[in-house]
């Protein structure tokens, strides 16, 4: 029953034990990885960005939980998000957020397959 429960332990996750945020820079904790995919939590104080970029074959979802922001989704646009919002990024996509809210910003980045590779966009994008 011992690896039952060490098991199950690896299935489970509290949002509040994993939330850290970094003054200097947003902050990325990753809380899980597989040889499929990988799950990330992305803390950002005001004015801390997800950089610009883009994965050749992967996936990325992001959940937004708390905060406001603005969306990078390429070709110079700006989507704003918010909390409750779901955005997935398919491969070649670009995506990247900054906080522009007052508070805090927090999402849940969920990708794969792995590896995943990073993809900087050009400097006009």
């Amino acid at each position: 029953m011992a690896n039952a429960t060490m098991e199950i332990d690896k299935r489970f996750f509290k949002l509040e034990e994993l939330i850290q945020f970094d003054p200097n820079q947003g902050k990325k904790i990753v809380f899980y990885e597989t040889e499929n995919t990988a799950g990330a939590v992305w803390c950002l104080e005001p004015g801390q960005e997800i950089f610009k970029h883009s994965h050749t074959t992967s996936d990325d979802l992001w959940i937004c939980i708390q905060g406001t922001g603005t969306f990078y989704p390429g070709n110079g646009k700006e989507v704003e998000i918010t909390k409750g919002d779901l955005i997935i990024s398919y491969p070649g996509q670009q995506h990247g957020m900054r906080n522009t809210g007052n508070e805090r910003f927090v999402c849940i980045g969920v990708a794969g397959p792995l590896p995943m590779d990073i993809v900087l966009p050009e400097k006009n994008e």
